[in-house]
């Protein structure tokens, strides 16, 4: 009886799974906003933030803006990139990393604030000099995916 129960659950459980994933869309969510720019900037903070880190995001974000086309039937925007609590070489093997993430958009015509986000990023580096360019690839991936920009192709 115990075994027949368990096995109505999982079947249970699996058709919860499917159904999950059949909500899933393939197709990306349409773009709200004409990303323009992006500047990057770190808060001041104790250890300060690499510099090495802000321009490795810096130039992919730019590097997207650029590789995505610009829609003139959206509004255009310009982004604002924060890094906020930076932390590395965190955790027994010193190799975890941290940082939140706060992003201003704002119109291109006025400069008012038309939309924000906030996030939070982990990277594991066990080398601590990856870990500014994988926490710059997490960061940039993120930020492309809120504001649905283009990921720019890789040197040949």
């Amino acid at each position: 009886m115990l075994l027949s129960r368990s096995g109505v659950a999982l079947a249970l459980v699996g058709c919860l799974a499917l159904a999950a994933c059949s909500s899933w869309s393939v197709d990306p969510p349409a773009p709200t906003y004409d990303v323009r720019s992006a500047t990057v900037v770190a808060d001041e903070a104790l250890p300060p933030v690499s510099p090495a880190l802000v321009a490795a995001v810096n130039n992919r974000l730019n590097a997207s803006i650029a590789a995505t086309g610009h829609n003139a039937t959206l509004p255009p925007v310009a982004l604002t990139v924060r890094l906020t609590d930076v932390r590395k070489a965190r955790g027994f093997n010193r190799d975890r990393n941290s940082a939140k993430i706060n992003i201003d958009a704002a119109a291109v015509n006025g400069g008012a604030v038309v939309a924000m986000a906030s996030f939070e990023t982990r990277t594991v580096a066990p080398d601590p000099a990856t870990a500014d360019e994988l926490m710059a690839e997490d960061i940039a991936a993120r930020v492309r995916s809120i504001f649905s920009l283009t990921m720019p192709r890789l040197a040949d």
